[in-house]
This record gives C-alpha cells, sequence and structure tokens, in this order.
C-alpha cells in the first residue's frame, strides 16, 4: 500500500503555515507552492517580478535537488502572480529554468499571496 512521505529538505525556505515543503507519493512529489523566501531568513526577497520569480524556482531547485530530482521531472507546474502583466518578466525567468520538454502548465492572476509576494509558484515532478 503506498503511503504519502513528508518531504523536509534541510535548506528550503520553512513553511510559512502549517502544511509540508513537499509530500512523495509513490512516484510523484507534490511541491507546495514556494513565494520567493530567503531560505537563510525567512523573509521575502525584495526586487521585481523577476527577482521574485528567481527566488521562488531556487526554492523549488532545493526541492528537487533534495530528493534528487531536476526540473526535467517536472510534469505540471501552476503559476499564481498578483498582476499578470507581469507575465512576460516572469515567464523569461521561467524560461532559465524548463528549457526542454516543457511541463505542462497554468498562470493564474490572484488578488493576494503570502507575506505580499507577487508570485508563488507550485509543481507534480515525477521520480
Amino acid at each position: 500500500m503506498l503511503r504519502k512521505q513528508i518531504v523536509k529538505p534541510a535548506n528550503a525556505a520553512a513553511p510559512v503555515g502549517p502544511y509540508s515543503a513537499a509530500v512523495r507519493f509513490g512516484e510523484l512529489l507534490f511541491c507546495s507552492g514556494q513565494i520567493p523566501l530567503d531560505p537563510a531568513t525567512n523573509n521575502l526577497v525584495s526586487g521585481d517580478i523577476k527577482a521574485q520569480t528567481e527566488q521562488v524556482l531556487e526554492n523549488i531547485k532545493r526541492i528537487l535537488l533534495d530528493q534528487k530530482l531536476a526540473f526535467a521531472n517536472v510534469v505540471k507546474s501552476t503559476v499564481f502572480l498578483t498582476d499578470l502583466a507581469n507575465f512576460a518578466a516572469m515567464n523569461e525567468v521561467y524560461a532559465r529554468y524548463f528549457t526542454v520538454d516543457f511541463p505542462a502548465r497554468s498562470t493564474v492572476q490572484v488578488a493576494a499571496l503570502p507575506k505580499g509576494a507577487q508570485v508563488e509558484i507550485e509543481i507534480i515532478a515525477h521520480y
């Protein structure tokens, strides 16, 4: 019988609520939405949408590496933006991390994100 396994990467930003950074279930990794937190301070990084997107993807990268995975293992991502006018700038950074065999993706505008972040990204990856 499959059981969920809680993933707690040592070098990742701590969750800001009662949830796990990621959960493994079988051959899938479900990564909670990551906001642009500096893992050293757990504070939101300053900067524009590009700087925030870069930090979010670096946070995801830390979780993937902890599980011996890479962005190529990601099968689905969901991007939350507080302003869809930032779509092109976010996409520019996103394309540096996802370079081939792109995952399926949804991008939606939301009213607000935790800690005042401009972007949050969650992913599902396979082992």
